[in-house]
């Protein structure tokens, strides 16, 4: 389990940019630092959205929900860490993407239970009703895009972005060495970033 996000030590807005500089230009390391730095708190924020609706949020929904906050950041070409003006805190502008990713999820889940449990209904015939909130299932594209990746790669992302494993708890898991694993996720995750393309015009 990820640390609470509020036992951290504040970062100042300059590291703030730093990090949003280091992520976009691609620098080693620097997702990696992203996932340490606000993993704990996409869990956090999951956990607390769901609480304040009343919505059940177990572990795996839960992973699932994170998962998609990792890859609406990474999303057209990283648009979310483009879109950071530093006009409030990253984690503060993070956190307001992580909840709304995370209702968006609650959201389509609870369609999805209503659907499945009307006479004849069905939960793809809720995810593609019009009035859902969100027409593509996220947790399809997630299973969709690992699927895509070579299997080891796919071990990588789910161990390091949906577990917050430990480049050596990966590795003893794996048995990779440990100075592969890292040029290795940054492989795949500019295969993930490739396979979203750059989004609409």
């Amino acid at each position: 389990m990820p640390p609470n996000p509020d036992t951290r030590p504040a970062e100042s807005p300059a590291d703030d940019r730093c990090l949003v500089e280091a992520c976009l230009s691609n620098a080693p390391g620097a997702w990696e630092a992203f996932v340490g730095r606000f993993a704990g708190l996409f869990v956090h924020v999951a956990r607390r959205t769901a609480e304040r609706r009343g919505t059940p949020l177990p572990p795996n929904d839960r992973d699932d929900a994170v998962a998609e906050i990792l890859l609406e950041c990474l999303r057209n070409d990283a648009g979310v860490l483009r879109s950071f003006a530093g006009r409030s805190s990253l984690p503060t502008y993070l956190t307001v993407i992580a909840r709304r990713v995370t209702a968006r999820h609650l959201l389509r889940n609870l369609a999805a239970f209503r659907g499945s449990a009307a006479p004849g209904g069905s939960a793809d015939q809720v995810a593609t009703n019009g009035d859902t909130p969100a027409r593509i299932e996220d947790r399809e594209q997630v299973k969709g895009l690992l699927d895509q990746l070579d299997p080891e790669e796919a071990q990588l992302v789910r161990l390091h972005h949906l577990e917050s494993r430990s480049y050596g708890e990966i590795s003893r898991l794996t048995g990779l060495p440990l100075g592969s694993i890292g040029p290795a996720l940054s492989r795949a995750r500019t295969k993930l970033r490739s396979m979203m393309g750059p989004g609409p015009e």
